[in-house]
């Protein structure tokens, strides 16, 4: 009995320990921005992509929902942060349906199972990534309202630096899925 509950808080522990690493590597990925056409690119949705792959969709998404908990509560991890805000107002602002699409991301990338196959992956990967824009998407036209070219400021412009992320993302799924075994 005691060894049992030895192994169960070493598990909660190391489940801590990782939600709180990912949320820094994703504050990280949020500020660096890449030069990219036609706009810079930051490794955000890369890395919710890969915590999901690589930790799976609880810890993934309880890593994701750390991060959001840790922006709306107003330190300044989210992209763009604080020089455009902080807090819940930085949270409700135009990226919000972007950043809540994080979680539903995350999660379907860690519910996918992986196998050699690339094309299969990639759509899986692809999947995972499109719930980021469908949500964002959704609250940007509900935001500007629904007669403003949503897809042309909201998707567009970020289109080949996605393609660019799910490719990596592709190439590296079968040695990512690895540090499942860690948890």
């Amino acid at each position: 009995m005691e060894l049992t509950k030895s192994i169960y808080t070493n598990k909660i522990l190391k489940t801590i320990l990782i939600a709180f690493v990912g949320s820094i590597l994703l504050t990280i990925s949020a500020k660096i921005k890449i030069p990219f056409y036609p706009v810079p690119m930051t490794m955000q949705t890369f890395v919710v992509v890969l915590l999901g792959i690589a930790f799976g969709y609880k810890v993934g998404v309880a890593t994701v929902g750390l991060y959001l908990i840790e922006g709306i509560s107003g330190l300044p991890v989210f992209s763009n942060s604080p020089e455009k805000g902080v807090g819940l107002a930085y949270f409700v602002g135009p990226t919000m349906g972007y950043l809540i699409g994080f979680i539903f991301a995350c999660m379907l990338a860690g519910y996918f199972q992986y196998s050699k196959n690339y094309v299969l992956n990639f759509i899986k990967i692809l999947l995972s990534t499109s719930l980021i824009y469908a949500f964002g998407l959704l609250w940007l036209g509900t935001l500007i309202g629904w007669d403003k070219p949503i897809l042309k400021l909201g998707m567009f412009p970020f289109l080949y630096a996605e393609l660019f992320k799910i490719l990596l993302l592709t190439v590296i799924v079968n040695k990512v899925i690895k540090l499942r075994n860690f948890i």
